[in-house]
């Protein structure tokens, strides 16, 4: 079919004006904007391609090259999702996707001919129908932008010292000051950036909360772990602890079903330096010094990836993969500890292209990949 470059955007904006109004609807029943922050990037994705790329490129457009184009815009969106911190759950995202997908190719291949008998002679234009769909998409936006931006999440900076624990039971964003005795996070899609903890049992506790966020967060004298997590999903994106003789810096734990992840960390003394049990997690490019018994363990059967950090000084085991966990441990530097890399009791570790200066064994059934 030769569309018109009025036909492609047309086309599109009808096209996707149940898939927005269904992702609003999602984000009303979920709580979420992730729905129809994804469908806004389509939309965008879509209108950009249509004016940039197919409109000069593609005269004649057959109707094969759906699955292509629809690829290169599953491509561009994603791509977007993940430079945008769009929080969304990668199985749903391709589904309210892939649906839009095949809404479109039904439209455009049966139910626009039929709603205007000269569709394909107009080049894909719909006339009345056409600026109402674009109105209809705009209104939705609005709207939906509006009550976003009504609804947001307070944004809190401290100054100075706070006397805690402070607890964190809803959604906000906290920035800046220190806080002396802890801060417990209870509540989903809380953000801690440039915030200090001293003392407390927990420098920073989250219990049973998904998509928590910390950022340039610094943990001072904590009692037992510096940053504790119980059933919930975590990004640690940089942060500065320095733990006591017999206390863990990170731990993260029983949160199977939930990713976390931490990253750009500098982790100073302590018995254990970043633990997860029970979880499935990405620890990448920190640098653990100092530690006397585990500087990076994975255990209890969690699942996950070691790679590209940095262990230098520390006793004991530089990286820990035990009890039936799946550990992918590449790209590391340990320096130190008498044993560098260490399986143990039915784990497997799947290692390459680590440095290192110690011994590199799989004890009691476990099994090194190379």
């Amino acid at each position: 079919m030769s569309y018109t470059l009025k036909g492609r955007i047309q086309s599109r904006l009808a096209a996707v004006l149940l898939p927005l109004a269904v992702a609003a609807a999602l984000s009303a029943a979920l709580h979420s904007w992730w729905p129809v922050e994804l469908a806004a990037l389509m939309v965008a994705v879509g209108l950009a391609l249509d004016a940039a790329v197919y409109h000069p490129l593609l005269s004649y457009q057959p109707g094969w090259a759906a699955l292509p184009l629809g690829a290169l815009e599953f491509a561009a969106t994603m791509a977007l999702v993940l430079l945008l911190n769009v929080a969304a759950p990668l199985a749903p995202a391709l589904a309210l996707f892939g649906l839009a997908w095949l809404w479109a190719q039904i439209l455009a291949h049966a139910g626009f001919p039929l709603l205007e008998l000269s569709y394909a002679e107009d080049g894909g234009e719909l006339r009345r129908a056409g600026p109402f769909a674009a109105g209809a998409v705009a209104a939705i936006l609005a709207l939906t932008g509006g009550v976003a931006w009504a609804t947001r999440p307070p944004v809190v900076h401290l100054h100075g010292v706070v006397r805690g624990p402070l607890v964190l039971d809803h959604e906000q964003t906290v920035i800046g000051g220190v806080v002396r005795g802890g801060i417990v996070i209870t509540a989903d899609h809380v953000t801690l950036k440039h915030v200090s903890t001293i003392g407390g049992d927990y420098g920073i506790e989250v219990r049973e909360a998904d998509h928590v966020r910390l950022e340039d967060v610094s943990v001072l004298n904590a009692r037992e772990d510096g940053i504790h997590a119980r059933r919930s999903g975590v990004t640690v994106k940089g942060c500065a602890i320095t733990a006591g003789p017999a206390t863990q810096a990170i731990d993260i734990s029983f949160a199977m079903q939930k990713m976390s992840d931490v990253s750009g960390c500098t982790i100073t003394g302590g018995l254990d330096g970043i633990v997860v049990h029970f979880t499935m997690a990405h620890i990448h490019d920190n640098r653990v010094t100092g530690t006397t018994d585990r500087a990076i363990a994975m255990t209890e059967m969690s699942m996950g990836e070691v790679t590209g950090n940095d262990v230098v000084g520390a006793h004991g085991t530089g990286v820990y993969c035990g009890d039936y966990s799946e550990c992918h441990v590449d790209r590391n530097t340990i320096v130190g500890p008498r044993e560098s890399i260490l399986a143990n009791y039915g784990a497997s570790a799947h290692v390459s292209r680590n440095a290192v200066d110690g011994s590199v064994r799989a004890i009691v059934n476990s099994e090194l990949v190379r």
